[in-house]
């Protein structure tokens, strides 16, 4: 009777297999891991927020299938003796408060300071703009 000197050794292919899963789990897994850290750094995380203070030219409520407020306000930089902006720039921001956006409604037209959150992208349901206000006083 001959005895059996094989012993259960897993193959080189086998191994090399076990090695390449374990490496395409680490990819996959760094790969996720980066995707969720990008989406919240674009969409989610608060780059600034400030003061910014103008004329409320514009308020509306657009959108196709998202309907957001979405407003523009001039800051005027230079005025002249007549009270008139020479020289203006436009800040267009989105709000996400209904009750925040019919107080804006009312103020078109006259000189507000609003508290803003600026994000590093804009996302559809959010607004068109990275700029968001969360409040608004009328300036005297």
């Amino acid at each position: 009777m001959a005895e059996d000197t094989t012993t259960t050794k897993p193959s080189r292919w086998a191994s090399t297999v076990k090695k390449t899963r374990r490496i395409v789990r680490w990819i996959i897994t760094l790969a996720i891991v980066f995707l969720i850290t990008f989406v919240y750094w674009k969409y989610f995380y608060t780059y600034s927020e400030g003061y910014r203070a103008g004329l409320l030219q514009k308020f509306s409520n657009k959108g196709t299938f998202f309907k957001t407020y979405e407003g523009e306000m001039i800051l005027s930089s230079v005025t002249s003796n007549s009270n008139v902006a020479l020289a203006s720039e436009k800040f267009e921001f989105s709000v996400t408060d209904k009750h925040l956006a019919s107080k804006l409604d009312t103020l078109q037209g006259q000189n507000v300071i609003v508290h803003y959150i600026q994000k590093n992208g804009a996302v559809f349901w959010r607004g068109d703009s990275g700029y968001l206000v969360d409040s608004v006083k009328v300036r005297r």
